[in-house]
């Protein structure tokens, strides 16, 4: 007969136990005897509760009247007695512990890793407090060249070692005339430094101290030093961005400055405010003749300032306006300033956007003025063919013009016409540059057709002109026997092969010019060929030959080479083919014709290719 009975020791677990069989439930360990009036059960469950984990360990100690009947389990005489014992916690065996200890604390190990990584990919840093931010950069250190910040295990001794440089900078001001600092960006507490050195210094004479980092600020360095120098002449302080006030600041320390003559600030940031205390600086100033304003922010109203100053100003002989925003009323203005003035004798002007009525009112003023003017630069301004019959009416009257500048500008071959009938009358003009201008070979016909008669031309500049070998045949055959020009240049104007075989025809007999740029035109080989037939007759006046960018190969490398070899009294000191399509062959054979000159004249040649 059997007998079961459930009990429950927790909320969780239940046992069931049979006496005639051998089932034991769950957590339950049961022994079971004959002799033995006393069944000892051991259950251990395990109460997990969402605050705590605990293992309990339980002992039940069931008795049983023994008996030898086998008579119903209603007996009287059976009865049970559940003793619950906490206070003594029988052994486990270790291998039950181990099975669940280890994979559970396994887990909880590998949650805490992953949760770990996941919140530190996953989740955002959070963002440091101002306090914080003030501890972080607490001990830095600062070097003296502005804005460089340092760490603290680098800084004392990065700024022990600025400070030697700049006592470096200090001898050479005192210890040479002409110092070069330009990109050494010490800001302006280098400046302040370094300044103390000019006060009564007699040696400096010329001191460069561009790109420097330099701004308004730091020329107050110079207020008091100035003053008291007399022995300065140039200072260049390009490359800073001062700007107006920085000017301002100047001007106040130059107005009454005795001993700077060329003052440089190109590219500070310069406006119409800035060029206008320039110009009330020069009303004073006396000393000054170089004046560079280049590419800054001036426009009218800056341009009318300068201009006003030249009416009272005697002593300025050059101003450079280069690259800024005058346009045809900043022209007009400049004229009426140059009308009175005497002294100034070099204008730049190039890229300020002019245009032909502001080459009109232009010249206008200059044909009106009782000064010499000898070099005049209008390039890049727009000028078409009507403001070139401006220029070249001016041109026929000129008699001190030295140098004309119309690079870059739109006057085709009807101005360059024009021009040239005004060449026919001067006699001053030396350098004339007309590259870029859209020529074409009847233009350029009329530019040689001058140079049978004018021998006062040295320098001509034909560059990035269609001119075509038709071009190339009218300009060469003048120059075969008449004219004087030493530097001839013709880059970019597409004679091709054909017209390097009208000037290889012209160098066997020509005796002036000393410079020849040829590059861009696709000579190849085959004009490469024809110019070294040229060079293997003596020449006793070309010394520099550029045939850049030609697409020679090694064929005609190979014919220079074996030319200036023939050539035993060769007289070229500078050969490029740089930008060509030369192999390592044409290169040794360039290489072997260098060695030979030398060994033969004892004259370098510089071959670049």
């Amino acid at each position: 007969m059997g007998s079961s009975s459930t009990f429950s020791l927790c909320s969780h677990p239940t046992v069931n136990f049979e006496f005639n069989g051998r089932k034991v439930g769950y957590g339950l360990q049961k022994s079971l005897s004959s002799s033995s009036s006393y069944c000892l059960i051991h259950i251990s469950p395990i109460c997990i509760s969402r605050r705590r984990k605990c293992l309990q360990l339980r002992r039940v100690i069931v008795r049983a009247a023994s008996s030898s009947s086998t008579g119903p389990r209603r007996s009287t005489n059976t009865r049970r007695v559940y003793k619950e014992s906490q206070a003594q916690t029988p052994a486990l065996p270790v291998d039950r512990i181990v099975s669940f200890v280890v994979p559970a604390g396994a887990f909880v190990v590998i949650s805490f890793v992953l949760w770990k990584l996941v919140e530190k990919v996953l989740l955002p840093k959070p963002a440091k407090t101002t306090s914080e931010e003030s501890k972080s950069t607490q001990g830095l250190k600062w070097s003296i060249a502005a804005g460089t910040n340092l760490l603290p295990g680098f800084g004392a001794k990065i700024e022990r070692e600025s400070k030697l440089r700049l006592n470096d900078f200090a001898k050479e001001l005192r210890s040479f005339s002409i110092v070069d600092m330009s990109g050494r960006n010490f800001g302006d507490e280098g400046l302040f430094f370094l300044a103390e050195s000019l006060a009564y210094n007699q040696t400096a004479e010329e001191v460069n101290f561009a790109a420097n980092g330099l701004t308004a600020d730091g020329l107050k360095a110079f207020d008091g030093i100035l003053q008291s120098n007399i022995a300065l002449k140039t200072l260049n302080l390009s490359g800073n961005a001062i700007g107006d006030e920085g000017a301002k600041c100047l001007c106040d320390i130059l107005a009454n400055n005795s001993g700077i003559q060329k003052l440089q600030l190109n590219s500070t940031g310069l406006g119409d405010e800035g060029a206008k205390a320039i110009g009330e600086m020069l009303k004073k100033n006396s000393t000054l003749r170089v004046l560079e304003l280049n590419n800054n922010l001036i426009d009218y109203s800056g341009f009318s300032g300068l201009a006003g100053s030249l009416l009272e100003n005697k002593t300025l002989q050059s101003l450079h306006l280069n690259g800024n925003y005058g346009g045809a009323l900043g022209a007009a203005a400049l004229a009426k300033g140059l009308e009175s003035n005497k002294s100034l004798r070099e204008l730049y002007l190039q890229g300020n956007s002019v245009g032909d009525e502001g080459v009109r009112a232009l010249i206008s003023g200059l044909s009106l003025r009782k000064g010499k003017l000898v070099l005049l630069d209008l390039a890049n301004n727009s000028i078409t063919a009507r403001g070139a019959f401006h220029v070249a009416e001016y041109v026929k009257k000129s008699k001190s013009l030295l140098w004309l500048n119309l690079y870059m500008n739109d006057i085709k071959d009807e101005g360059a016409e024009k021009i040239a009938e005004a060449l026919k009358e001067n006699r001053s003009i030396t350098n004339v540059d007309l590259g870029g201008n859209d020529i074409h070979a009847k233009g350029i016909s009329a530019i040689a057709e001058v140079l049978k008669d004018n021998s006062v031309i040295t320098s001509l500049e034909l560059g990035y002109n269609p001119i075509g070998p038709e071009g190339a045949m009218a300009l060469a055959e003048v120059l075969k026997f008449h004219g004087n020009v030493k530097d001839l240049m013709l880059g970019w104007c597409q004679i091709g092969a054909k017209g390097a075989e009208y000037f290889a025809d012209m160098l066997k007999y020509n005796s002036t010019i000393s410079t020849l740029d040829l590059r861009a035109n696709g000579l190849r080989d085959e004009g490469a060929i024809c110019l070294a037939r040229s060079l293997k007759v003596v020449n006793e006046s070309l010394t520099t030959l550029n045939l850049g960018f030609n697409e020679i190969r090694d064929e005609g490398a190979f014919a220079i080479a074996q030319a200036l070899k023939a050539n035993e009294d060769v007289r070229l000191t500078s050969l490029n083919l740089a930008s060509n399509f030369l192999t390592k062959l044409g290169q040794t054979a360039l290489t072997d014709a260098r060695d030979h000159v030398f060994e033969m004249t004892e004259k370098e040649l510089a071959v670049m290719f």
